[in-house]
């Protein structure tokens, strides 16, 4: 998410509130929790035990971000892992990881949502919000690469 230094984010919380405000992608994780610049000003650090996902939004809305689909109607197009995930009160939700395993933060999973499209860009879901996590597939994988397709001897060249 290259562009500007603060990053537009709905923090979805499991029983209070969600907070609309500003991150800095670079370091917003901390140990204990993410630090949010709310759009009142003020700097709060939420536990990551009360989030239940960190939307990076275009725009903020009305609506909370997870009133959209959670999970793709069909293979997804993107590279990465496509994964599933459920969270501590039931919800389910798909998303794709990125194919490199280092990009993997300790504090939880950074995913894209289904519906690139949508007004949530990016999630950040903490470890302690998930119950279960599958792998559904790898999309993209260059472990067994493509044939190329055989010329046909019927098909003339152009410029010989």
């Amino acid at each position: 998410m290259p562009g500007s230094t603060n990053k537009k984010v709905a923090v979805v919380r499991f029983d209070r509130e969600s907070i609309k405000g500003f991150v800095n992608p670079r370091n917003y994780l901390l140990s204990e929790g993410v630090e949010v610049l709310s759009q009142s000003g003020s700097v709060l650090a939420i536990p990551y035990t009360e989030i239940k996902a960190v939307y990076f939004v275009r725009e903020f809305l009305a609506e909370a971000p997870q009133a959209e689909p959670g999970v793709f109607l069909a293979r997804p197009k993107m590279n990465g892992i496509w994964v599933r995930m459920r969270f501590r009160d039931g919800e389910l939700m798909d998303g794709v990881l990125p194919n490199n395993l280092l990009q993997l933060d300790p504090n939880g999973f950074g995913v894209m949502p289904p519906n690139p499209a949508s007004n949530a860009q990016w999630v950040f879901v903490p470890r302690a919000a998930l119950l279960e996590l599958d792998v559904l597939g790898v999309v993209g994988s260059t472990l067994r690469p493509r044939k190329p397709k055989p010329k046909s001897k019927d098909q003339i060249e152009l410029f010989e």
